[in-house]
């Protein structure tokens, strides 16, 4: 049931994402706030797929700030990633540079305005990262990073990259940690399952501490739910 459950999802989700996507240049023509209404509806539809199709149901703890934040972010499934664009109405992601490259997506992504990590740690690169992240932060837009790097199995806690503390450095805003368990419901390998997760927003943490520090309580934040 499980596996027939996954399959009708891709077919729905997937199915409609493809003209989502290959419509994206049009879209684009009518200026970045109708390009980014456009994505948000994109993850609305992903929240509807998976809430009647996959029988998954979210349950929030604690909130979203206000003001625009740094969001680090457990990583388990591709569900999280669709729900904290929703959540978080549009903030720049931070995406691998292969992503980018993938033919119009890539091209789409850019033009929503996620900031791309060049995982070889050039520090050109790096540079670039940290511009589009401050220029995201002086546009009133949060940023959501997955400082794992990737993601992990329930009971994983795969070490920080260094992105979060050179971003965290750059552009002065507090971090909001945010751990989840969607692991239970959309494993990184095998079918999806109903249930209910939990996305726990955890209290947020001032700029300006120690990288051994932010990285510490970052670290423990996220996978409190693990």
């Amino acid at each position: 049931m499980n596996r027939m459950r996954t399959i009708v999802f891709a077919i729905l989700f997937y199915g409609v994402s493809v003209p989502i996507v290959l419509l994206a240049p049009v879209v684009a023509l009518f200026g970045q706030r109708a390009f980014r209404r456009w994505v948000l509806l994109w993850t609305q539809y992903h929240a509807l797929c998976a809430r009647w199709i996959a029988g998954i149901r979210v349950r929030v703890e604690g909130a979203p700030l206000a003001n625009p934040a740094l969001y680090a972010v457990k990583h388990q499934s591709f569900f999280e990633t669709f729900e904290l664009v929703r959540m978080l109405a549009g903030p720049a992601v931070v995406m691998r540079q292969e992503y980018a490259r993938i033919p119009i997506w890539g091209w789409a992504a850019r033009r929503y305005g996620v900031i791309v990590i060049d995982r070889s740690g050039a520090a050109a690169a790096l540079r670039q990262m940290m511009r589009e992240a401050k220029a995201a932060g002086a546009e009133g837009r949060s940023i959501v990073l997955f400082p794992e790097g990737t993601r992990s199995a329930l009971g994983e806690a795969p070490p920080l990259r260094s992105g979060l503390a050179g971003l965290y450095r750059a552009i002065g805003l507090p971090v909001v940690p945010v751990a989840l368990d969607t692991a239970r419901v959309w494993p990184k390998v095998g079918p999806m399952r109903p249930g209910t997760v939990t996305l726990q927003f955890g209290e947020p943490i001032p700029p300006g501490l120690k990288r051994a520090e932010i990285e510490a309580r970052v670290h423990a934040a996220i996978n409190a739910l693990n």
